[in-house]
């Protein structure tokens, strides 16, 4: 079933009280849906991760996407806020999680929405989503090609520490989404989190799509594949229809 939907540029409250912007989308026929965080990627809060809302809004979840350089760049174009936050060394980690903490409440306060939010998240937003999913008290999390999970990166202004250390605290299911021919994650990252999350017995799914490298789940990049964003998508509302909705 397709469903109507609505979807608004709005503020929300972020980490420390910050008024931060944020793209809703929710789906108006339906009631008590489950709902989605939307971390985007290092490109920035951008045309494809508000589609990617309006997606899950199709499909009967609401949607919310927090504009994480909004406090470096208000009203700058994609490319800019993302250079300039790039220049900064990117978004803090204690940042991030009040942000997503702060749309996760906007989300349960929704009058059809039923407490249940899940939290998806590409490339730096994947480790992102991993991070939240450890921090918060989320009901599904899924990373979609996470870089810098299982591996630190060192490269300023860009430092990023890797957060495998914190699998023992994630608070629920994770399914990731990997390609075979990504390097950051690489298939030998991607092992390394799966033995920390065994070790920790925790629940995940990961599924890594042959002849697919990062980003393909893009639609307006040359790393876009198809195939794979197809299967990817089945496998992502397979889990939410079990996990959140």
């Amino acid at each position: 079933m397709t469903h109507n939907l609505r979807a608004d540029t709005i503020t929300i409250i972020g980490h420390g009280g910050d008024e931060i912007e944020a793209y809703l989308a929710v789906p108006t026929d339906a009631q008590a849906v489950g709902s989605m965080v939307v971390i985007h990627h290092m490109p920035g809060y951008d045309e494809g991760n508000k589609e990617i809302a309006r997606k899950f809004a199709a499909n009967g979840y609401a949607a919310l996407v927090p504009n994480l350089y909004y406090r470096e760049a208000p009203g700058a174009s994609p490319d800019d806020a993302a250079a300039t936050a790039r220049n900064l060394g990117g978004v803090p980690d204690d940042r991030l999680i009040g942000d997503v903490e702060g749309a996760m409440n906007h989300l349960k306060s929704l009058d059809n929405t039923n407490g249940r939010v899940g939290v998806i998240g590409y490339c730096s937003g994947g480790r992102q989503s991993f991070l939240s999913g450890c921090r918060l008290p989320l009901n599904a999390v899924i990373d979609c090609y996470g870089a810098f999970v299982a591996v630190d990166r060192d490269d300023p202004p860009m430092v990023v520490k890797a957060v495998i250390g914190e699998a023992g605290n994630l608070s629920a299911p994770l399914l990731g989404l990997f390609g075979a021919e990504d390097t950051f994650p690489s298939p030998e990252q991607n092992e390394l989190l799966a033995a920390a999350l065994k070790a920790a017995g925790k629940e995940f799914t990961f599924r890594t799509f042959e002849g697919a490298g990062h980003a393909f789940f893009a639609t307006d990049r040359p790393s876009y594949r198809p195939e794979a964003a197809v299967e990817g998508w089945k496998d992502i509302f397979t889990f939410l229809a079990r996990t959140i909705a």
